[in-house]
């Protein structure tokens, strides 16, 4: 389900990264879902909470980086963002986003489409937790 369109989500993105980060993820007022999605120059990425995270979201700035279209990003597994032996290492940074709420400075090496690696850098990886608590994936963040 692709939610880059959803007025909610993007409460739910911003919201969450403000209550877990102490600031906002776009700068505020004069920017807006549309902004995030198409003109923002970094990256942000979502997947849902299930036992095997499907990507839900993506901005151009990501699906540029990672080279897919949102038709076949959207929906697929997040693990495939990264190479078979750094998903251990993927997995532990998750662990510890959803033990305290986000981690900041993270690096990585994640896949393309075209299977070449690049690299990330002072990543922000985030809980989507709503107003209510309820938890709905994560997200993360990086410049380019």
């Amino acid at each position: 389900m692709d939610v880059s369109d959803d007025p909610g989500f993007y409460a739910l993105l911003t919201g969450s990264f403000r209550r877990a980060v102490g600031r906002p993820l776009v700068p505020e007022p004069e920017c807006d879902a549309a902004w995030l999605q198409a003109e923002a120059p970094f990256a942000v990425l979502a997947h849902d909470g299930g036992d095997d995270p499907r990507f839900i979201y993506a901005n151009r700035t990501a699906l540029r980086i990672f080279g897919y279209a949102a038709a076949e990003l959207i929906g697929t597994p997040s693990r495939f963002s990264a190479e078979a032996p750094d998903r251990a290492e993927r997995q532990r940074l998750l662990d510890a986003v959803t033990h305290d709420g986000f981690v900041a400075n993270y690096a990585g090496i994640r896949i393309r489409k075209d299977g070449t690696r690049f690299p990330i850098r002072d990543a922000i990886v985030w809980q989507l937790v709503d107003e209510a608590g309820l938890l709905h994936g994560q997200a993360a963040t990086f410049a380019v």
